[in-house]
């Protein structure tokens, strides 16, 4: 398998792309000491290479009037195929959960999930997951602060 990430000079377009995803390919490539042209170079094999997925704009979630962020872990009655699939498509389908693991442990799956208050939330779980015949127990941990949050 081929190294996708070539060298520490990547490693340095990466970081300052992390930092601002924005930046115009000169001022990236002048913050990492290249040539324009061979920044881009460096930057359309990152791309091709899927290294970098994409650019994205990160809008505050309270424009959506989502203000309280809960983390819900799942747990399936039964492990099988069909209940698998169940939980997995209509997680995909519901605007309020940003991110959907499956995890190790006593529980199937953790999803962290941004609403309007408690009542919204409520909502939710009554509405969407309860309803799920798949699904056995649900347990709601509610953040109170974000200490720290960085995307890769």
């Amino acid at each position: 398998m081929a190294q996708k990430i070539a060298d520490d000079m990547d490693r340095k377009i990466l970081k300052e792309l992390t930092r601002d995803a924005r930046l115009p390919n000169n001022e990236l490539a002048e913050r990492v000491g290249l040539s324009a042209s061979a920044c881009l170079r460096r930057l359309r094999r990152l791309e091709e290479a899927e290294i970098i997925q994409g650019y994205t704009t990160l809008v505050d979630p309270a424009i959506e009037g989502w203000t309280m962020t809960a983390l819900a872990s799942v747990r399936l009655s039964r492990q099988h195929e069909d209940e698998i699939r169940m939980f997995e498509n209509a997680v995909l389908e519901w605007d309020e959960v940003l991110e959907c693991h499956l995890v190790t442990g006593t529980r199937d799956y953790v999803l962290k999930v941004m609403s309007a208050g408690l009542d919204q939330y409520e909502r939710f779980i009554k509405e969407k997951i309860a309803k799920l015949k798949c699904v056995d127990t649900i347990e709601t941990s509610f953040v109170m602060n974000t200490i720290k949050a960085r995307r890769v």
